[in-house]
């Protein structure tokens, strides 16, 4: 390879980037290896991935598959110099070791050694799915959490397939929601388990609730997550616009973290987007989501009222669904004269024009962007990764934490006042 500067760019998470210039003649995987380690500080890196022109993620883990990558870069910057166009980064994606991961929390995952079972995981319990029993072993195996560990505060809520507690994890004194569930439920139920664990173990975004392990013990599974104090989205009502926007801004990063590792969520609703007093703003609950192995899917999964019209129908759908779900929600969060009912909803997107967001109400920016979401075309609707380019987006990305902070603590009082809300 020609001695030449080339300007790596190792692409963080929580979206910390670091450039990093280089001559190609000196470059080696484990020197990329020691320098994405300097970045990460507390996570070690096993490899890491490019993209290629499909935008697929392409995984890098010895010289060979390195030198691929450069080849493949060089062969764009020729082409960015024949258009005359300014070429872009080479930007490289880490991988961290299982042995090195930390949660945001500070609770060590991946902490045992290769092959370590906790208690209970090996006692011949298996979900009956193959390989993907080897995959929820090495979820199991991750976590320093075990059962003596958790005490059960209360009770945060029910649902077809569990319990949800809050509990403190006795060791760190911290506050966690454990998910209980019973392993005598159905064989769908039990794909929700999987697929809600595999994708908590993947994700690392502080848009996504932080994930802290998982253990058997006789005949159920408990998840231990984070604790959101403020509860779901579906607790509160006529949210202010300024509030929602900035709500919005988190959302729309992390339905975009999700579709950047190509995972759908496929069930987004008030319930599912959680809230705490910090301001910050969180998408939960796994269960039915699914990997985008295509860009399209058939299967009927989701809530009903915030299902895109070519779901209800029973069409093929894909990301645009979740703009229009992201779409359906807004509206029903706005303070309004009258509230749409599911099944006016459900009348509206199929058989009528989508409900408007009043203009003389809110403003332009927001009315156009619920506009451009609940469009009845899935084509018509605003690619995922142009949602943050909108204005409506822009004007609220300032960050600004404390204004939800301050508003959920308020209106957290108020519903303990009433009596409505328990355990936060």
């Amino acid at each position: 390879m020609a001695a030449q500067p080339l300007v790596i760019r190792i692409k963080t998470q929580h979206g910390e980037d670091v450039d990093w210039t280089v001559q190609l003649g000196q470059l080696s995987f484990h020197e990329v290896l020691e320098v994405i380690a300097q970045v990460l500080q507390d996570n070690t890196p096993a490899a890491f991935e490019y993209e290629d022109e499909d935008g697929d993620r392409i995984t890098v883990r010895s010289d060979d598959e390195m030198e691929a990558m450069i080849n493949y870069y060089l062969s764009l910057l020729a082409e960015c110099e024949a258009r005359r166009v300014m070429a872009p980064p080479l930007n490289i994606y880490p991988q961290v070791k299982p042995g090195g991961r930390k949660n945001i929390h500070n609770l060590t995952v991946n902490t045992r050694p290769a092959g370590a079972v906790p208690k209970g995981a090996d006692s011949g319990i298996s979900l009956g799915y193959g390989r993907h029993d080897a995959e929820l072993r090495e979820i199991l195996a991750s976590g320093r959490i075990v059962e003596t560990d958790i005490l059960h505060l209360e009770v945060l809520g029910r649902g077809h397939s569990g319990q949800v507690y809050k509990a403190k994890h006795v060791p760190t004194n911290n506050v966690m929601a454990v998910k209980v569930i019973p392993l005598d439920i159905t064989p769908e139920a039990q794909k929700e388990i999987l697929s809600e664990l595999q994708i908590l173990y993947k994700c690392d975004s502080p848009f996504i609730i932080g994930f802290y392990g998982a253990f058997f013990t006789e005949n159920r599974i408990s998840i231990c997550t984070e604790f959101m104090d403020g509860g779901s989205l579906e607790m509160y009502r006529c949210i202010p616009e300024s509030i929602l926007g900035r709500m919005t801004v988190s959302i729309v990063k992390g339905l975009n973290y999700l579709w950047n590792l190509k995972i759908m969520h496929r069930d987004v609703k008030p319930s599912n987007i959680l809230v705490n007093t910090q301001g910050e703003i969180k998408l939960c609950d796994f269960g039915v989501s699914a990997q985008l192995v295509s860009s399209i899917t058939r299967t009927y999964i989701g809530t009903n009222a915030y299902m895109a019209p070519e779901r209800v129908l029973g069409d093929e759908y894909g990301v645009h669904s979740e703009v229009w779900s992201l779409g359906v929600f807004l509206l029903e969060a706005t303070p309004r004269d009258q509230e749409l009912s599911p099944i006016a909803l459900l009348q509206c997107i199929v058989e009528e024009h989508p409900p408007r967001l009043p203009s003389d109400k809110f403003s332009a920016p927001f009315v156009d962007f619920v506009n451009r979401c609940l469009q009845k075309r899935p084509g018509d609707r605003p690619k995922p990764q142009d949602l943050m380019q909108h204005p409506f987006i822009r004007i609220f990305a300032d960050g600004n934490k404390q204004i939800i902070s301050e508003w959920v603590c308020q209106e957290l009082q108020e519903l303990r006042l009433r009596g409505t809300v328990k355990g936060l």
